[in-house]
């Protein structure tokens, strides 16, 4: 009992034992271990394929540069077409450093705390640790060298160009830009760096394309506009109407508009003639082209009651200046130089088939007569000048009419003569005098027939060739019914208020002209008074003026003396026993003198007591 109770507490000893001298024997056997591998690599450490166990880091990063000398001695080959660049990785910035991966290796198993360490000592001697080979980038290395290239093998992209220079066509043909892309370049390099694999590699390059590549086509158009002059006609002129109008080729050039376009592919030029510069030249010819419609003129046939034609409708036209330009550019792309002018064309209200019944014209309605006893012949020309403007004329229902509209231009070109007009203060020579005995005699054929004044101007003073009367007598009643007409500034107009068309004839005989209405009465009378001349004054003292342009002794009256005063005339228009307008028409005329010119030295002049009734009479 007490021999067993002896040996319960060696028993309890012995594992405690085996424990110490197991935990003994494995740290002398570590010990031994770090005291063995001391400054050296641990068994089974590896970098790629190269076994470092217990070499120092010296001699594994000997080893290392031995067994990996990758970046110097293998070679890449950069093509593009026919040339090429070889470097090698290291010239490219592909390093390997064996001294950090020989310390790298030598550092397993020596880094954390001793549980760490001892755990990749084990782990090492039990499966062995392979560390990565790991080779360095420097991109910027390889950058400058791909930069390098890049300026040999970039190129610019160029748009096409179109330009005139004078009348030539000078055109430049586009280049498709190309430029290396470094960054893709750098992407390929690493990749075949990590493999460590030597290799030929495309160069990545990336065209840029200009929008406009080829201009050739267009410039084959500019030069085909501007191979000739381009000539433009009216259709249906005649030798003696106008036209043709010739643009040289400068002009050509210069009105040549060049212009970029959307495609469907992208753009384009796009060669034509200005739409500015050519609606800009076709304005000035357009005036000149312009023509209204006119009605067909007729004369009633008081016997047959019918109308009898005298002058055939008229077309109007008017110049399409869009549609020509649009004309002319076609041609010009078609190579064609003769271009015809886009014309507009408008008929008429009454063509040549209209009748009396048609117009609502049947009868006579109105008519005035004027005398001119006394009448140069340039005033009588002018006088059935401008009567002839309104001979057939009709008036639609409801217009206003304007005389000055009908009459146009009054000038030489047109058929008038210098004779006698009121200018300012003086009677002077002019073209177109006696134009006013045809407006005088409108309006009061107007007036007569009760038909509404719209606008009517006095003249200055009073001209008695508006107050003759059949045989040269004289009417004083008329004084305030005369009408003048300056175009454009002054005019006439009235109204044709019927619901029928009027037809006006005009008639000059030696001494007269007569007015004649025809249309369809609508019963209007007509019920006037006058004033006569109140508040008269006497003509100014006469004027003498010396004129160097006449001989000595030779005296020329220019201006007669009229009294001056004020006219008060009133209508009343009745229709079915109302009235239907009223109208006071005052007029107020301004003395006028007597102006008598005379050459120089002519004796007598001027005369110290003029006779009142022949004032440019000399002393005696």
């Amino acid at each position: 009992m007490n021999a067993n109770r002896s040996c319960l507490p060696a028993l309890l000893l012995l594992p405690l034992v085996s424990l110490l001298t197991l935990l003994a024997t494995l740290f002398a056997v570590t010990l031994g271990h770090q005291l063995a591998y001391r400054g050296r690599i641990f068994p089974t450490v590896r970098v790629g394929e190269i076994d470092l166990s217990g070499l120092t880091p010296a001699e594994a990063a000997a080893r290392l540069q031995t067994a990996y000398d990758y970046p110097h001695s293998a070679r890449f080959t950069l093509r593009d077409g026919e040339k090429t660049w070889t470097f090698s990785p290291y010239e490219l910035g592909i390093l390997f450093d064996p001294a950090r991966a020989a310390l790298q290796a030598y550092q397993v198993g020596r880094r954390g705390g001793v549980f760490q360490r001892l755990s990749e000592q084990w782990r090492a001697r039990r499966n062995g640790i392979v560390l990565p080979l790991e080779l360095t980038f420097d991109q910027r290395i390889a950058a400058l060298k791909l930069e390098e290239i890049a300026a040999q093998v970039n190129r610019p992209t160029i748009e096409a160009s179109l330009q005139i220079d004078g009348v030539d066509v000078v055109v430049r043909q586009g280049q498709v830009g190309r430029h290396l892309n470094v960054p893709a370049m750098l992407t390929i390099l690493q990749t075949y760096a990590q493999a460590m694999t030597a290799a030929e590699i495309p160069l990545v390059i990336e065209e840029d394309p200009p929008v406009i590549l080829d201009a050739e086509a267009q410039a084959e158009v500019a030069r085909r506009i501007l191979s000739a002059p381009l000539t433009l006609t009216l259709p249906g002129a005649g030798e003696d109407g106008p036209g043709p109008w010739l643009l040289p080729r400068e002009t050509l050039a210069s009105m040549l508009e060049i212009k970029r376009i959307k495609t469907a592919d992208g753009e384009a030029y796009q060669v034509l003639l200005s739409e500015k510069k050519l609606s800009d030249f076709l304005a000035q010819i357009a005036p000149g082209l312009e023509r209204p419609p006119e009605n067909a003129r007729f004369i009633f046939n008081d016997d047959t009651r019918q109308l009898e034609l005298i002058r055939p409708a008229q077309d109007g036209q008017a110049l399409d200046i869009p549609a020509t330009i649009a004309a002319i550019n076609q041609a010009l792309l078609a190579g064609e130089h003769e271009v015809a002018l886009d014309m507009e064309y408008s008929s008429p209200q009454v063509g040549d088939e209209a009748t009396a019944e048609s117009l609502g014209i049947t009868e006579l309605v109105s008519s005035h007569t004027t005398y001119f006893y006394g009448s140069d012949p340039a005033r009588r020309q002018n006088i059935r000048t401008a009567a002839g403007r309104f001979h057939g004329l009709l008036v639609p229902p409801g217009a206003v009419f304007s005389m000055a509209e009908v009459l146009g231009d009054v000038s030489l070109d047109t058929g008038y003569a210098e004779a006698w007009i009121i200018f300012g203060d003086r009677t002077i020579k002019g073209v177109g005098g006696g134009v006013c005995q045809v407006s005088t005699t409108l309006f009061r054929t107007v007036f007569f027939g009760g038909y509404p004044i719209v606008e009517r101007y006095p003249h200055a003073y009073r001209v008695y060739y508006y107050e003759q009367t059949y045989g040269g007598g004289h009417d004083s009643r008329m004084a305030g019914l005369d009408a003048t007409v300056y175009v454009p500034v002054v005019d006439f107009k009235f109204k044709n208020d019927t619901p029928y068309w009027l037809l006006m004839e005009t008639y000059v005989g030696n001494n007269s002209l007569t007015w004649k209405f025809y249309s369809t009465s609508d019963g209007r009378t007509v019920e006037w008074h006058t004033t006569g001349l109140v508040d008269e004054q006497d003509p100014p003292e006469p004027r003498y003026i010396e004129n160097p342009d006449l001989a000595p002794g030779e005296i020329r009256q220019v201006d007669w003396a009229v009294a001056g005063g004020s006219v008060t005339v009133t209508r009343t228009v009745y229709r079915d026993g109302q009235v239907i307008d009223e109208d006071v028409i005052q007029t107020h005329y301004v003395p006028w003198r007597a102006v008598c010119e005379y050459g120089p030295g002519t004796e007598g002049m001027p005369p110290k007591d003029p006779d009142p009734d022949h004032p440019c009479r000399p002393d005696s």
